[in-house]
């Protein structure tokens, strides 16, 4: 019940905007990832965007002028154990080992954009707007396509999760 969603939001959430200074459990890796996909079209331009940093700052937007809707820009500190689960799911991705080079390019459907650091790893891809799995089968690269586009659904899932989840206004 409500209680359990309480436990739960304390359990993943650590908000607090003035970290200790003496912490540095993840601010000494070198980790940060930001997603970003989006397209200028008739209602203008309309994206979505999130990072994660070290130091556990999660940042969220997302712009819709569909209906005169307005853009909803969310940040909270995550802790550890979810900067823990989120680079296990990027490792066990194998997506550090992939290559833009073949995939299709940004048009005027859209272009999505992934940077991850991990350890000493950096890598940046770009890439056109992926509708569905019948696009990636047509791409140059559909396995190296299909790593990035499983990944980014983990993470849009994971995010949107840890978004709903503290910003629940209303309890269901």
């Amino acid at each position: 019940g409500q209680r359990e969603r309480r436990l739960a939001r304390s359990v993943l959430f650590h908000i607090n905007m003035s970290r200790e200074e003496g912490s540095t459990t993840n601010a000494d890796e070198g980790f940060y990832i930001r997603y970003y996909v989006g397209h200028k079209g008739k209602f203008g331009h309309e994206f979505l965007e999130f990072e994660f940093r070290a130091d556990g700052l999660l940042r969220y937007a997302n712009n819709s002028n569909y209906k005169k809707d307005t853009m909803i820009r969310k940040e909270v500190y995550v802790t550890d154990a979810i900067l823990k689960t989120l680079k296990k799911i990027v490792q066990e991705s194998d997506v550090l080992k992939e290559d833009d080079g073949l995939w299709p390019r940004p048009d005027q459907v859209g272009r999505q954009e992934l940077e991850i650091v991990l350890g000493d790893n950096h890598i940046s891809f770009v890439t056109a707007k992926i509708g569905s799995l019948v696009d990636i089968e047509g791409s140059k690269d559909p396995e190296g396509l299909k790593v990035f586009y499983f990944l980014v659904q983990d993470l849009k899932c994971y995010v949107y999760s840890l978004i709903g989840l503290h910003f629940k206004i209303k309890p269901i």
